[in-house]
């Protein structure tokens, strides 16, 4: 075997070897449950054999994944971790859940169902979950008071209908788990009218129990949504205070400054080649630059600004014009830092204001 292959081979199980998933991973996943979902196709019974081939390819690629990261993380001493853990057990569902059914004496149709389970694998990599996640961990005991409600009402209002419909609709309202059937339906305004209630006071409960889905319902999306806010929120400022921290003109400030500093600044990503500003337009912020490089286009020459520098301060501190077009020369990270904001920092921290005062005027005196 030559050795580029073997070099490529030994990079494969490398990363087949990590948690992440692989692009491999990836395309077995993606084909294994395409051709499970072809199998359950009756019209295609002629094509059947291949497409069993194809299950059977991606369930010997997750079994070699799952012997390859076993083998990896006994070796580094973390395989009862690694087999007790979420990542672990997924992984060997997959390895392990048709070949068991097929032991078992499952019919092969229906042992190859349980392969729609490795779209599990993909969780993981999937970013917003551990967000979603932590919004749960963080939201439950609102989210458990709310579901506690849901089945306060779906028991009263199953009772209660019931007690008003039995007689007049034996058949669909002849007991409480009967009724129970009509009020999840309706708490959940799926209305699918197969169980309608006819009395008066039973459409009264009726109209009760729609609106108070629509409450219920309401309840557990502003507790989510201002989950994910204030998730968003968190994830953003420890961001912004990892980029103010690495630039070298807060590095004197403490903790509570830059804390402070944090809330004012927001972040920008720029590509290549962007124009930040323009000569001559009104002046309403200055930057930092937490990565990457800009150039500054002055009379005669241009400048290279890098990590940590600063701009636009010339604007904010007197004339509010801007006197240089600015640019990017790399992908870079800005903090701006607003005219309003900036007059607040500069307050708040004196010492702030007279280094970018005389970094100010050692600026104007290079451009004369």
């Amino acid at each position: 075997m030559s050795k580029p292959l073997i070099s490529a081979l030994a990079q494969f199980v490398a990363a087949t070897a990590g948690r992440n998933m692989t692009k491999a991973a990836y395309a077995a996943v993606g084909v294994g449950v395409l051709s499970m979902v072809l199998l359950t196709d009756n019209r295609a019974n002629e094509a059947s054999s291949w497409v069993t081939g194809l299950l059977w390819a991606c369930l010997v690629y997750f079994v070699f994944e799952w012997l390859v990261r076993l083998r990896h993380m006994a070796r580094t001493g973390r395989l009862a971790l690694y087999m007790s853990s979420s990542a672990g057990i997924v992984d060997a569902i997959g390895a392990l859940a048709v070949p068991v059914a097929l032991v078992l004496g499952v019919a092969p149709k229906t042992a190859w169902l349980l392969s729609v389970l490795w779209v599990l694998k993909v969780v993981p990599g999937i970013p917003g979950l551990r967000q979603l996640r932590r919004v749960l961990v963080l939201e439950s005991g609102p989210l458990l008071s709310v579901l506690v409600i849901f089945l306060m009402v779906v028991f009263l209002a199953s009772v209660a209908e019931y007690f008003l419909e039995r007689d007049v609709q034996p058949q669909t309202f002849g007991s409480v788990p009967a009724a129970l059937w009509w009020a999840v339906v309706t708490l959940t305004t799926t209305g699918y009218g197969d169980v309608v209630p006819v009395t008066p006071l039973g459409r009264i409960v009726a109209a009760l129990v729609m609106i108070s889905g629509l409450g219920v319902f309401g309840l557990w999306t502003g507790i989510l949504a201002t989950g994910f806010a204030a998730e968003t929120r968190r994830d953003n400022f420890l961001k912004t205070w990892e980029s103010v921290s690495k630039v070298p003109f807060f590095a004197a400030l403490g903790p509570a400054a830059i804390a402070d500093v944090t809330h004012m600044l927001r972040t920008m990503e720029l590509p290549a080649r962007t124009m930040i500003i323009r000569k001559g337009a009104q002046g309403d912020c200055m930057y930092f630059i937490a990565a990457g490089e800009v150039e500054v286009d002055l009379p005669g020459k241009k400048v290279q600004l890098g990590e940590g520098a600063f701009f636009g301060e010339m604007a904010l501190l007197g004339n509010n014009m801007r006197g240089a077009n600015v640019s990017t020369t790399k992908v870079s990270r800005l903090l701006v830092l607003d005219l309003v904001d900036f007059r607040v920092l500069m307050a708040r921290h004196p010492d702030l204001a007279e280094t970018i005062d005389a970094e100010a005027k050692r600026r104007a005196l290079e451009n004369k």
